[in-house]
């Protein structure tokens, strides 16, 4: 029970950096072009920071024995990511300082989520 327990913090402590990343005012947050030019940064970072808090929840998920309705879940914990990627957007649009709405980040979120995804079906399913 402690294992099960304990392999849950990381996924919960990846969401809860998800959530303060997402809600820094975007006069905190340092220039794009600072990043080594590379297209596109903030998206691939959206894309990234969403792949792993699905694998990381799924991973979590797939130490439970026995794995009954696994493929549900992960499935769950996708749409799960999806929406918090896109209830954030709602958030940084409503209520942080300097912080737009951005359907492309959501489209990158989603898209991260899904990568997730299948890199968790692969990894973490038993056959």
């Amino acid at each position: 029970m402690k294992k099960l327990i304990n392999s849950y913090w990381p996924a919960i402590f990846w969401s809860a950096i998800i959530i303060i990343l997402l809600s820094i005012p975007g006069s905190d947050l340092p220039n794009e072009a600072s990043f080594l030019n590379i297209p596109h940064f903030d998206k691939w970072v959206h894309f990234g920071i969403f792949m792993l808090f699905v694998v990381l929840w799924c991973w979590a998920v797939s130490l439970k024995k026995p794995q009954t309705k696994i493929l549900k879940k992960f499935l769950l914990i996708t749409i799960a990511g999806i929406a918090l990627g896109y209830l954030l957007e709602l958030v940084q649009k409503y209520f942080v300082p300097n912080r737009d709405y951005d359907l492309w980040d959501v489209l990158a979120d989603s898209i991260g989520a899904i990568s997730g995804l299948l890199i968790s079906l692969k990894v973490f399913i038993k056959k």
